[in-house]
């Protein structure tokens, strides 16, 4: 039997892979683009799992595809951008998976925010911004100054922007009308706190926090994430006051089986959603999740596929494994990677840090003020996560791009 994976993160074929294998099927990753997979593919052995080239922007290549696959038995996908096309597609051909409807509201953060504000679990609501001075005026209106403006359907932390003032909330209303959403642009209030993320598995009611993610963020008005540790080290009582609150929050969203990432921040009055992501959460978080709790946690997700209770809802779980840390090395200006300094200097820092490549040299580096411009990601361990994010913060900053001129 097979199980076929619409795509993925960059990070976790070969646990998935382990996973499926564990259960007695084969893993066939089906994707658009392998070079999006070079490192696990490089490391992994050639055959671990099948790779099939498809178009999977095209549900009806990629429905062909899966027909194709043999014995299949579940699909799974770990991505924001597929995962309506998967969960329909899996509707289709009669497999296990999410409600597309759950899943259609999950994928617009507009929506997400004003059923939660209507439920009483946010106290803020969204506002749809239309363009030019119009839009600004509902923001005024509605939510107020500071503000978060982002893409209804945004990932990787692309088009967000924190105004605090209305001269730079004209200016990303602007910025915003030039760019090409993938949604539409919204409004939402700042929160004041530091930005956390609970990462959470659910099933029928159910949902058990496996833990708490801390998360760096840039100081710019365009955010791009940094840095991030776990397990962060939290009184029980606030633990166990998040959990509950995760719980609810899904429950309202409609989100009922699978990983949950749910970004939030601690406020002076507790816990405020600022987005929810029906997946394992991205970059290294899979990894570290496996590595700190010294189990597969993507067996979870092969369960979910089959249509089964994930066995991980109710085994103890070992927190007992090191902290990480990692941090995302960026270049500092577009052009065309040519490699990196600094990496044969990491066996010199303590807490055994490893390298993981996002990008090859030669590859062009449109972007930097978002994850686009993620190079590779530098990984350390420690006693806590405290520990663990310094020792990666120290390594990274002797990480540094090498970035020429696009010819």
């Amino acid at each position: 039997m097979t199980i076929a994976a619409l795509e993925s993160l960059s990070f976790g074929l070969g646990r998935m892979a382990e996973a499926a294998a564990g259960a007695g099927h084969r893993l066939c990753l089906l994707t658009g683009d392998r070079s999006f997979y070079r490192h696990e593919l490089a490391v992994l052995r050639p055959d671990a799992l099948d790779v099939v080239d498809v178009d999977t922007d095209d549900p009806e290549a990629v429905r062909r595809a899966l027909a194709a696959v043999p014995d299949l038995a579940g699909l799974i996908n770990t991505t924001d951008t597929w995962s309506l096309p998967a969960a329909e597609l899996a509707a289709r051909l009669g497999l296990p998976g999410a409600d597309p409807a759950a899943v259609r509201l999950l994928r617009d953060k507009c929506a997400v925010r004003q059923a939660l504000h209507a439920r009483g679990l946010s106290r803020g609501t969204a506002v749809a911004v239309p363009p030019g001075a119009e839009g600004a005026e509902a923001v005024l209106r509605t939510v107020g100054l500071p503000a978060v403006l982002k893409d209804s359907a945004g990932t990787s932390s692309r088009a967000v922007w924190i105004v605090h003032d209305e001269e730079a909330l004209h200016r990303a209303v602007a910025e915003a009308g030039r760019q090409r959403l993938s949604g539409a642009l919204f409004a939402e209030a700042f929160l004041a706190g530091p930005l956390y993320s609970a990462e959470s598995l659910s099933w029928d009611g159910v949902t058990r926090l496996l833990g708490v993610l801390s998360r760096q963020t840039s100081r710019a008005a365009v955010v791009r994430e940094e840095a991030a540790a776990f397990p962060v080290a939290l009184p029980e009582e606030e633990r166990a006051g998040i959990e509950v609150w995760v719980g609810r929050v899904l429950a309202a969203a409609g989100h009922e089986r699978g990983f949950a990432h749910v970004e939030f921040i601690l406020t002076a009055d507790g816990p405020e959603l600022v987005e929810i992501n029906r997946r394992i959460g991205g970059a290294l978080v899979g990894e570290v999740l496996c590595r700190t709790l010294r189990t597969n946690v993507y067996t979870a997700m092969v369960d979910e596929a089959l249509g089964r209770r994930p066995a991980l809802l109710d085994a103890p779980l070992d927190a007992e494994g090191p902290a990480y840390g990692f941090v995302l090395v960026y270049a500092e200006r577009p052009g065309v990677l040519t490699g990196w300094l600094g990496l044969d200097e990491l066996g010199a820092f303590p807490g055994s840090v490893e390298w993981f490549p996002v990008r090859e040299p030669g590859e062009s580096v449109s972007y930097v003020n978002d994850q686009r411009g993620c190079t590779g990601m530098v990984l350390a361990e420690g006693a806590t996560a405290e520990l663990a994010q310094h020792r990666a913060w120290s390594a990274a900053v002797r990480v540094r791009p090498v970035v020429a001129d696009a010819a």
